[in-house]
């Protein structure tokens, strides 16, 4: 018992070790995990409120093109004004030497050198031109076979399409400069301004292209808080269809809070993010280790076990052949002092009771040079097997003892009747000590048409339940001086060798205990 106690003792501070272990570690990962976490929430952050900037960057800069272009307007209305002044000049005022002063008109004209403009009639046709960045000449060069005239007429074509796209960005002004004589003027936007923009609008695609390619950064969804559009994201495009969309964004909740980006101007925008995969992975990798290391430790743990089970069959094996060995000459003697004692005239029931006990002798050395090798199993009677170790044994127990043998039925079936008479003797007398001596023992036989069933009941004083599952382990024993062999021997005989089940039937302390051994037909 002490062995066992021992042994159970050590298993439960490794276990306690071990998982002490696993905590320690399980709140070290967890620690690195909340922090890796937390910076990437504050990526997150960072990333929000770049996109804050960015957002009022282009509000700021959308602000400075609308004022430009209002300015621009005025300009080209103050232009148009000035030339339709200049205009109003008759053929009679030059003859008769009466022009008012157009200073003012003419410096306003000749100050517009950076807005280009084209002028057309009320029949929408190319009245004049201005501030053009390419003229005849630049034509000539794509054109070099075609007349002057052809020319001239590809120039103007190339005007009246550049004006209808001047349209769309910007409002012409419409004048009647003569009583029944409209012209319109048309005009764009001045290069520094197109400049601008084009840079404007290269910052803004180097950005969102920085965006959508930054695999540092964590999936984040920006959308507006009123109208629900996206303003920025790095997700798929696929997560962010119509059909997933919600889907998406439901995800995104339930991962992480989002964040609110306010910019104090009655506009709002709500940042969803996701954890990184690294972190994910981050997450689920220390249990991952620990199942890794468990495997390890299991694979190990059934290769030393086999290796010591084998070591110990080995051991056992070897002592019970020697103590078979050492058995057969003390056996002999025995032979020789019953047959002399046969040829003396005394009481015949001394030798034969001797001679019982002889034979007896010879079946334990028998069964002791059988551990280790396979057991021969041959077909015969169980019932005459149990029955003849129960009438070796009924002499040889306190006479306070009872005992009770039923058998319902002969039942033949392959075993090895020395063995099997081991196995009944170990808990018979097992069943003797638990009694002290005193009290009833029953064996009954009876059978399944799968089973053969020999229950052997006591009514001593039971098996304390947190023990049934040691009592067939080898150095579990109730009594001080026990080895914690037999029932261990039993089961090995039960299972291994006759490919059996012996268990603990039923059990109550100070009632009783039944033991089950189960035999397959």
């Amino acid at each position: 018992m002490n062995l066992y106690s021992n042994k159970q003792k050590w298993k439960v501070a490794l276990i306690a070790v071990a998982l002490l272990l696993v905590g320690i570690s399980l709140f070290i990962s967890n620690s690195i995990v909340s922090k890796v976490g937390d910076q990437e929430r504050a990526r997150a952050k960072q990333w929000a409120d770049a996109i804050k900037k960015k957002l009022e960057l282009v509000r700021l800069t959308d602000q400075t093109f609308s004022k430009l272009r209002i300015k621009e307007r005025e300009k080209m209305m103050w232009w148009i004004e000035a030339t339709k002044e200049v205009s109003k000049a008759t053929p009679l005022d030059l003859l008769e030497d009466k022009l008012p002063d157009f200073t003012f008109p003419l410096k306003i004209i000749n100050n517009n050198k950076d807005i280009p403009v084209i002028l057309l009639d009320d029949q929408q046709q190319i009245s004049g031109s201005i501030n053009i960045d390419f003229d005849t000449t630049d034509l000539r060069l794509t054109h070099p076979n075609v007349t002057s005239k052809t020319l001239q007429l590809i120039f103007e074509d190339s005007l009246k399409k550049l004006a209808d796209r001047w349209k769309k960005v910007n409002k012409p002004f419409t004048i009647e400069v003569y009583e029944g004589l409209f012209m319109t003027y048309v005009y764009n936007d001045t290069k520094e301004i197109q400049a601008l923009e084009n840079n404007r609008d290269s910052l803004l695609s180097s950005f969102n292209q920085e965006l959508i390619e930054n695999k540092g950064l964590v999936p984040v969804l920006l959308i507006d808080d009123k109208s629900g559009e996206i303003v920025g994201s790095n997700l798929a495009k696929e997560k962010l269809t119509k059909k997933r969309f919600k889907t998406t964004l439901a995800e995104l909740k339930l991962e992480n809070e989002p964040l609110i980006i306010d910019f104090k101007n009655g506009q709002k925008n709500i940042l969803y993010f996701d954890d990184s995969p690294e972190l994910k992975l981050l997450q689920y990798f220390p249990y991952i280790i620990f199942f890794i290391i468990g495997l390890f430790i299991l694979i190990g743990y059934l290769i030393f076990s086999t290796f010591r089970k084998a070591e110990q069959n080995q051991v056992w094996a070897g002592m019970a052949k020697e103590t078979a060995h050492q058995l057969g000459t003390p056996l002999s003697s025995l032979m020789a002092w019953v047959q002399l004692l046969d040829a003396q005239e005394i009481d015949p029931m001394i030798p034969r009771e001797m001679q019982k006990d002889i034979d007896r002798l010879e079946k334990v050395t028998d069964r002791f040079s059988k551990i280790g090798s396979g057991a021969k199993l041959t077909e015969s009677s169980l019932v005459e097997t149990v029955k003849n170790l129960v009438d070796y044994l009924r002499p040889r127990i306190s006479d306070k003892v009872t005992f009770e043998f039923v058998a319902e039925t002969d039942i033949y079936l392959r075993h090895n009747a020395p063995l099997m008479e081991w196995v009944i003797e170990n808990i018979c007398k097992n069943a003797v000590d638990a009694m002290e001596n005193s009290g009833k023992l029953s064996i009954h036989i009876h059978s399944t048409p799968e089973w053969a069933h020999i229950d052997i009941k006591d009514s001593g004083k039971g098996i304390d339940p947190k023990k049934l599952k040691a009592i067939f382990q080898p150095g579990f024993s109730t009594k001080k001086r026990g080895w914690g062999l037999g029932l261990s021997l039993v089961k090995r005989i039960v299972t291994e060798y006759h490919k059996g089940k012996v268990f603990v039937l039923e059990s109550q302390v100070d009632s009783g205990t039944t033991f089950r051994v189960s035999l397959p037909l």
